[in-house]
């Protein structure tokens, strides 16, 4: 296989620690993998590996809930929530017609803003409180610990970003200060012999800035790389898997890679996912980078934010909302 049939390994110990000229070094291999693979996997990221444990463990009280219980807190329109079996079809592909609902349910968390937050308080879009489980002791704050976490990770990785793109570390510390994100707890069914068309997730993009996919001992995920094959993510023990999205391609005026990826559970089990995806502050504007636009390169998007594109993407992609339903989306 060629370098970019390849999802690379980048050790993020030496940049962490601070090591000279480690910024730069580590860097540059983010931007080979982004402009080429547009999936990377993290090592030495800092994680405790229990910490990770423990939310697969948390996912998996969640999902053994009745399913009453979980609909308890079925998502709405600010996208957190719990999200049926089949709950969404990934009509937004554009490497595949997409036509069957995926095989997964899933739990989503943002930002855990008090109920007393000016935002929620006026039901913005996006900045509502989150929707709990009532009767699962710990589970919030394991949750809400994770996401943290997380959040503290991708404000070191934005730097990297950074230097990728040839632009001051520091560029995106302000628009990464308190960073808009999702966190996705997805149960997929086993699928023994499951029909070319079905999926556990179709092949899309992300929306997102990046995405950071929790180490799994359970194997499922695809990438298709810039050659059109597809390729089967290892499962690296302790290794985040990272790749951008839809809103990457707009801040960096297509120059880093929003990739195809899919999901198949053929592990004879249950499988569990933790997809933490990230983007700018929601008042923040989306637009191409200093570095990604010139007179030979102009912006291929207009400016945007991420309200209004997401709120576009949840009614194509969620059949609670769908496009038969278009005010329940708005």
């Amino acid at each position: 296989m060629s370098d970019t049939d390849i999802i690379p390994v980048i050790d993020l110990g030496p940049y962490l620690a601070g090591a000279p000229g480690a910024i730069d070094r580590t860097a540059e291999e983010l931007r080979f993998a982004l402009t080429e693979i547009g999936f990377y996997f993290i090592v030495n990221h800092g994680v405790p590996s229990g910490r990770i444990h423990e939310v697969f463990r948390q996912v998996a009280r969640f999902h053994a809930q009745p399913l009453e219980k979980r609909l308890e807190i079925k998502l709405d329109k600010h996208n957190v929530g719990y999200l049926p079996m089949r709950g969404d079809t990934l009509r937004t592909s554009t490497v595949e017609t997409v036509t069957k609902a995926n095989l997964n349910e899933a739990l989503f968390v943002a930002r855990d803003l008090p109920s007393d937050h000016p935002d929620v308080l006026a039901d913005r879009r996006f900045r509502s409180a989150n929707r709990w489980p009532s009767d699962l002791p710990g589970f919030r704050e394991v949750i809400v610990d994770y996401c943290d976490t997380m959040e503290q990770l991708a404000r070191k990785l934005v730097r990297l970003y950074a230097r990728a793109l040839g632009l001051p570390a520091e560029y995106f510390d302000q628009p990464f200060k308190e960073p808009q994100y999702k966190l996705r707890m997805t149960h997929y069914p086993h699928q023994a012999d499951p029909p070319d068309d079905e999926f556990g997730i179709a092949p899309h993009t992300d929306t997102s800035f990046l995405t950071l996919l929790a180490p799994n001992d359970v194997p499922g995920l695809s990438i298709r790389t810039q050659s059109g094959k597809w390729i089967d993510a290892p499962a690296i023990p302790d290794a985040f898997v990272v790749n951008g999205g839809q809103l990457l391609q707009r801040w960096t005026n297509d120059t880093f890679l929003a990739t195809s990826h899919r999901a198949v559970n053929r592990s004879g089990g249950e499988r569990y996912a933790l997809a933490f995806f990230c983007d700018s502050h929601i008042d923040w504007p989306v637009a191409a980078v200093p570095t990604c636009i010139g007179p030979d390169k102009p912006p291929k998007y207009p400016t945007t934010y991420y309200t209004d594109y997401m709120i576009g993407y949840q009614q194509r992609t969620y059949n609670v909302f769908g496009t038969e339903n278009k005010d329940a989306a708005e």
